[in-house]
């Protein structure tokens, strides 16, 4: 576990030499180096982390979500955070939580899938009735005390990202590396591939499950894959740039995830735009109502407490460079201002899945909940790799 500290450099020191992790809390700073003093009644939040801070995607995301509370509050809380934990070990996960809790942190914020059992548990074993959990894509992660859970609309942006890829694609095979055949990846493929077949029917999508969220040489290496496979597009449900670094050096587009890395060395003739979050947009409002005494848990609420859209800006797409084409601009424009408004829906009836079921009837509008029921790919993905 690797945890980090910006009290002062001599208790840093100091705990670099008793300790194999560093240890600490930054503490209404947008930089993290340093603090601008808190109150000695500030709230203190503890976020665990599945990667680093500077990953140049999803955990660097979550971490914008903690510097956009400490611009709000400013010493009104304290922040600390813990990286690197592995979100598949319950325990290390737990020994994460109660890490942070021992340092007086009144908030727990979890942000990968995987911590949600383990904060479900310390939440129900009544030793933490004091601490609020909140977690992030978890859908069980829920009681009606202590703890919530959070998501957004991803299939919004997905669906835009997709009909970007269908009209800038030359060899109609776009290219996905993906984490897991779970449905929370399941339904960015299959809102991806839906918006890419809406401008463009004869279009596939290639699908590498890697078993991982975090591997930056395996999405590599399947985006490496995909691009062998006449793949002139790329995308990815995983954590860091590789799945867009390896399209940049083969000279494809790609589009991101989770940030805006438009600038990013490398990647200024291929970038086109990604999928984003804005974690800032739940977390602000979430603990302002703690630090009012206002909060309170939901109970089991189908598929999340709280499940963010584009037009609440929780969910985005990032502005779209100038790699991609007018018609395209004008198209994403318009069916973004239809999510907006509510008039469309991205899973609207008929669909068909990859077996050529019919999955979603002629007509018929998912909810939410059906939504987080998909356990399939759509008609048009092929998909290789962990669990097919």
């Amino acid at each position: 576990m690797k945890l980090k500290s910006h009290k002062s450099l001599l208790v840093l020191l100091a705990l670099i030499m008793t300790l194999s992790f560093t240890l600490g809390a930054c503490g209404g700073s947008s930089d993290d180096e340093g603090s601008a003093g808190t109150s000695a009644d500030a709230l203190k939040i503890g976020w665990i982390y599945i990667g680093t801070v500077n990953d140049g995607g999803y955990t660097q995301a979550q971490n914008a979500g903690k510097i956009a509370v400490e611009d709000a509050f400013g010493d009104r809380v304290e922040t600390a955070y813990l990286e690197e934990i592995d979100d598949t070990n319950t325990q290390e996960s737990k020994e994460a939580a109660i890490q942070l809790i021992d340092q007086g942190c009144k908030v727990i914020i979890g942000t990968s899938f995987g911590f949600g059992a383990a904060l479900t548990e310390l939440a129900n074993s009544g030793d933490y009735d004091d601490v609020i959990f909140l977690h992030f894509s978890d859908p069980e992660a829920q009681n009606d005390t202590n703890l919530a859970d959070y998501f957004g609309a991803m299939e919004e942006p997905r669906y835009l990202s997709g009909i970007i890829a269908g009209m800038q694609t030359e060899s109609n095979k776009l290219g996905y590396v993906a984490a897991f055949p779970y449905t929370e990846v399941q339904i960015g493929i299959d809102a991806f591939t839906l918006g890419a077949q809406s401008v463009n029917p004869d279009v596939e999508v290639n699908v590498v499950y890697i078993n991982s969220w975090y591997d930056p040489s395996q999405e590599k290496a399947a985006a490496e894959a995909l691009l062998a496979q006449g793949c002139d597009v790329i995308t990815q449900h995983a954590d860091t740039t590789s799945p867009q670094q390896a399209a940049a050096d083969a000279g494809k587009l790609t589009i991101g995830y989770n940030l805006d890395n438009s600038k990013l060395e490398g990647l200024e003739d291929a970038f086109l735009t990604a999928p984003i979050w804005n974690h800032g947009a739940y977390l602000v409002p979430t603990v302002q109502s703690i630090l009012d005494g206002t909060w309170t848990a939901v109970g089991k609420v189908s598929p999340f407490g709280y499940y963010g859209t584009i037009s609440d800006g929780f969910v985005d797409l990032a502005p779209l460079t100038d790699n991609v084409s007018d018609e395209a601009k004008a198209k994403v424009e318009e069916v973004k201002a239809l999510m907006e408004s509510g008039e469309f829906k991205v899973f609207t009836g008929p669909i068909l899945d990859s077996d050529n079921n019919e999955v979603v009837k002629d007509g018929e509008v998912l909810t939410p909940e059906q939504i987080w029921q998909i356990n399939y790919e759509v008609k048009g993905v092929k998909a290789s790799g962990s669990g097919n």
